[in-house]
């Protein structure tokens, strides 16, 4: 009976140990070398840019482990910025974001499918003005190197999507005397991430 109570120990143990190897691991976010960016068509002509500066992230990536990976993201709206005081205030105001009112912008993931080697369809939920909606991100992971300064590794994260601001409920606009409008539905957003583990003491 002993040896039977005994036996079962080791096996639950062992498989506890197999999981945690494959576990994903934790990531930080590296805010020196990290960037979420977009850009929308202004009179149908160029495109303007901007970014936000304040963001939050909780990574958990291993090849190996995709069903515990996930890339979530809070984006504090207030941060935003396009290099014009006036058009930020603009854009912070209800006619766009409505910062006030609804101060973030969040992504939480559902699954993480492998594409190919270093590449993910990453599945999850954005959240802009209270509408959330389910979308498929393409991101490209490349890593993990070690950090040759902080001694742990570190992972960079790519990625390219679009999104339609009048789906989020972001939908002022003005029609011009030509037909078209001031501002593009469409709009390019570009994440560029870089993240280390947590260092040891």
């Amino acid at each position: 009976m002993k040896k039977g109570i005994l036996f079962l120990a080791g096996v639950v143990l062992s498989a506890g140990l197999a999981g945690s190897a494959q576990a994903a691991d934790a990531y930080s976010l590296d805010r020196a070398h990290s960037s979420i960016d977009f850009a929308v068509k202004h009179l149908m002509l160029a495109k303007v840019t901007g970014g936000f500066s304040d963001f939050q992230s909780d990574i958990q990536f291993s090849a190996a482990d995709l069903a515990n990976s996930k890339f979530d993201f809070e984006i504090k709206v207030d941060s935003i910025d396009t290099r014009n005081v006036d058009r930020d205030k603009h854009l912070k105001a209800a006619d766009f974001f409505d910062a006030p009112t609804y101060p973030m912008i969040t992504f939480k993931t559902r699954k993480v499918e492998s594409t190919g080697e270093g590449s993910y369809a990453v599945t999850g939920d954005l959240t802009m003005k209270a509408v959330t909606k389910e979308v498929v991100i393409p991101v490209v992971v490349t890593g993990p190197v070690l950090n040759p300064m902080a001694k742990v590794n570190a992972i960079g994260i790519e990625a390219d999507f679009k999104v339609n601001r009048q789906d989020y409920g972001v939908n002022w606009n003005k029609t011009l005397d030509n037909g078209g409008v001031a501002v593009g539905n469409e709009v390019t957003v570009n994440v560029n991430i870089e993240a280390h583990q947590p260092v040891k003491p």
